[in-house]
């Protein structure tokens, strides 16, 4: 692992597994790098070069008080990407991730990207509005931040069940992995946590899709609770020309976790395609 600056001052967590060809991880909220864990671990050992990082305000990286808007996230992506001298790279961003990998496209141009996923992403636009009929109501998020203001550890724990589909999903994910969750979010700063939730809910990617010119995958469960599939991967999937769209029929948000084989398996080939 190593701590890489950004452009702002803020110093991130880094860790890259294996060599080869470059693939960039950006974790979902409130999570932290390790979330990809078992993926990073498949692909270099089938001779990928996985790197992750800790979003700012996350895991171990440092924990400013400004710069969670997606133009600076996406600019600390830009900066790992140089760091870690990552050419001709795969970005595969979960959830909110998915929204620094649109907005790298757009603001980068996708200088030195190669392919990228989208995997039950907030993308193109999560708030429902008169023109996004389909989106999550503000009052969905005015009640998350609530909670999370009242006691942030308990919410968190109600939160997961329903990311992985916990009782609705059968044989979902175990108890501890409900547990390595919360454990995870709660590295994360109040500050950060609060202002990311902001970020994913009323940043519109809709004008980002045109950027995406390469080959793009996109994966989301149709039991998705957290992010539902029809404001989310459907419509990203109508905005990017020639995107691929993969639907885990029942499958809820953290996939990475309820449908571990098979979505290491579905992205593992797009990275040999």
């Amino acid at each position: 692992m190593t701590m890489i600056e950004t452009r702002s001052g803020t110093k991130l967590y880094v860790k890259e597994w294996g060599q080869g060809r470059p693939v960039v991880l950006l974790h979902g909220w409130p999570l932290s790098a390790d979330s990809w864990d078992d993926f990073a671990y498949a692909a270099a050992n089938q001779g990928f070069r996985a790197i992750a990082y800790d979003r700012r305000g996350f895991g171990r990286s440092e924990q400013p008080w400004d710069g969670y808007d997606y133009d600076t996230l996406a600019d600390d992506l830009a900066d790992v990407l140089q760091a870690t001298r990552a050419e001709d790279a795969a970005l595969f961003g979960f959830s909110m991730g998915g929204g620094e990998v649109a907005r790298y496209m757009s603001r980068h141009g996708g200088r030195g990207v190669s392919k990228a996923a989208l995997i039950a992403s907030v993308v193109p636009y999560m708030l429902q509005t008169s023109d996004n009929p389909d989106g999550t109501p503000q009052s969905t998020f005015d009640g998350m931040t609530k909670g999370m203001l009242e006691d942030r550890a308990h919410f968190f724990h109600s939160f997961f069940k329903s990311f992985y589909g916990v009782g609705v999903f059968t044989g979902s994910v175990s108890d501890e992995v409900i547990d390595w969750s919360v454990n995870q979010s709660m590295m994360a700063g109040l500050k950060p946590t609060l202002a990311c939730a902001e970020a994913f809910a009323t940043t519109d990617f809709r004008p980002d899709l045109a950027h995406f010119r390469v080959p793009t995958l996109i994966i989301h469960g149709t039991s998705d609770a957290t992010v539902p599939i029809d404001a989310a991967a459907r419509a990203a999937h109508a905005g990017i020309p020639g995107s691929t769209l993969i639907e885990y029929d029942g499958g809820p948000h953290g996939l990475f976790a309820s449908h571990k084989e098979r979505l290491t398996q579905d992205l593992l080939d797009f990275l040999r395609r």
